[in-house]
């Protein structure tokens, strides 16, 4: 089942087990989808989406998610901050299975390989690379230092 087709699945659910917090976060994801939607009608394009956008929408909700979770964190808001990690456990449930730290460092080699890599310069091409095959399925934040530590070394 595609992505799109869970979600809305996922969300019939929620109303059916009136299930509010899921519902809430759920339609979240609908709305940041119809704005991506909204705004790829803009230019040139028909406004549909592919899986790898739809990934990314996600991937980045997570993030601004675990980012506001430690700011409530930080300033001792605590239901606040279990409120946004109840949200990243709903959001990643229709994310693909996140990589190893194996499977991560293997995607680089294979990337570095293939690519020819032998230096810092050619950070930004592996990283691409690896944006293009492993979007959601890794955390780029940490990937970014595993991929230079390896291009130096």
């Amino acid at each position: 089942m595609e992505l799109r087709a869970k979600l809305q699945a996922a969300t019939k659910d929620a109303m059916k087990a009136k299930d509010s917090a899921r519902l809430s976060t759920l339609r979240l994801i609908g709305a940041a989808v119809r704005d991506r939607e909204i705004a790829a009608r803009g230019g040139d394009g028909d406004g549909t989406l592919t899986e790898a956008d739809l990934v990314l929408i996600l991937s980045r909700m997570v993030k601004q998610r675990q980012e506001s979770a430690k700011a409530y964190e930080e300033g001792g808001r605590l239901e606040l901050a279990a409120k946004e990690e109840a949200e990243i456990g709903i959001i990643q449930e229709f994310l693909p299975r996140q990589m190893t730290e194996a499977e991560t460092t293997a995607a680089i080699d294979a990337a570095v390989s293939e690519l020819g890599a032998s230096s810092i310069r050619d950070m930004g091409r592996v990283m691409a690379v690896l944006k293009d095959r492993h979007a959601g399925q890794m955390d780029f934040g940490a990937v970014g230092p595993m991929v230079k530590a390896r291009l130096m070394g």
